[in-house]
């Protein structure tokens, strides 16, 4: 009688997810799975890591872990990993809306800065002297108050920060990402590696954590 061959399941860790608290971390929640359909619902179904207080609400769970979680419950299936060796996983409330009157408040803020960032940028590189000396040129005629042509500047300037940032509200004119959202996501990228360092700092020295089901 010949020997089975063992069923194998190829997993993908997700880099980030963010779940409710209280609720246990199952393996669907943090990778995808390909496996026989009949091994598949049962291996989202299993839960990797149930959650206290004490653990805060950020948990890294790498793949050592997830490894000997499914060897436990299936010994007769062999993973194999494709991608990131960890998932870091947050668990995050519902959120609140935001108060209209906070929010008008922020708005006020940032729209007063950045007037005052502007007006004193050209201040510091004389614009207004500038924009004479630019409409002097074209007209032939000095005018220490061109109304019409700053106020052509006003509104170039504004449509040329929308077409460089990308947006306009909840609009984006292409799938490009903006600059901003570019800088977020390399700010994310290094929180997330500063958070998964301190996590593995924490854990014991084999990695793997007793709190599985």
């Amino acid at each position: 009688m010949g020997i089975r061959p063992a069923s194998i399941i190829y997993l993908r860790l997700r880099k980030q997810v963010g779940l409710p608290p209280g609720s246990p971390i199952k393996l669907g929640d943090v990778a995808r799975v390909l496996a026989e359909p009949d091994q598949e619902a049962k291996l989202l179904s299993l839960v990797l890591v149930r959650p206290e207080s004490r653990d805060g609400n950020l948990i890294v769970i790498d793949m050592l872990h997830v490894i000997r979680v499914i060897r436990e419950q299936f010994p007769e299936i062999q993973v194999e990993f494709v991608g990131e060796p960890h998932v870091l996983v947050e668990l995050v409330s519902k959120e609140k809306k935001p108060s209209p009157i906070l929010f008008v408040l922020v708005w006020l803020l940032l729209f007063f800065g950045a007037a005052l960032t502007i007006m004193n940028f050209h201040a510091d590189v004389s614009m207004p002297e500038v924009q004479v000396r630019i409409v002097e040129m074209i007209t032939g005629e000095r005018d220490e108050h061109p109304y019409l042509f700053q106020a052509a500047y006003s509104m170039g300037l504004g449509l040329g920060m929308i077409v460089f940032f990308n947006h306009l509200f909840k609009k984006n004119w292409n799938e490009e990402p903006t600059p901003l959202e570019v800088e977020m996501f390399l700010y994310q990228e290094n929180l997330n590696h500063y958070i998964i360092a301190e996590e593995y700092k924490k854990m014991p020295n084999d990695s793997v954590r007793e709190k599985a089901p």
